[in-house]
């Protein structure tokens, strides 16, 4: 039991000091921000491109059933299409 004490204690020591150094990340809640990358809702799949430079990228959508294809995205939320037909998208490490 002792040795349980001191994991858990120096767990608990190091999140204090994670948390001082502003490190720890909290989740998203469902009224938050959409995410950045590839998500879907019930019926549509996007990419959210999140930048404060206001950069464009290239995206690979990958498409069921069909060909993937390049996209060029701005910042913010682009809508690439139904769920049912989108099954991924990601950057490329390019810009256009």
């Amino acid at each position: 039991m002792r040795v349980r004490r001191m994991v858990t204690s120096a767990l608990g020591s190091a999140a204090l000091v994670f948390a001082s150094m502003g490190v720890v990340t909290t989740t998203a809640s469902p009224a938050a921000a959409d995410p950045c990358g590839f998500y879907e809702t019930g019926s549509d799949a996007f990419y959210n491109h999140c930048t404060s430079d206001g950069s464009q990228v290239v995206i690979k959508v990958e498409v069921a059933l069909a060909p993937d294809y390049e996209r060029c995205v701005g910042p913010g939320r682009s809508w690439l299409g139904s769920a049912s037909k989108i099954s991924g998208a990601h950057y490329v490490g390019r810009t256009c």
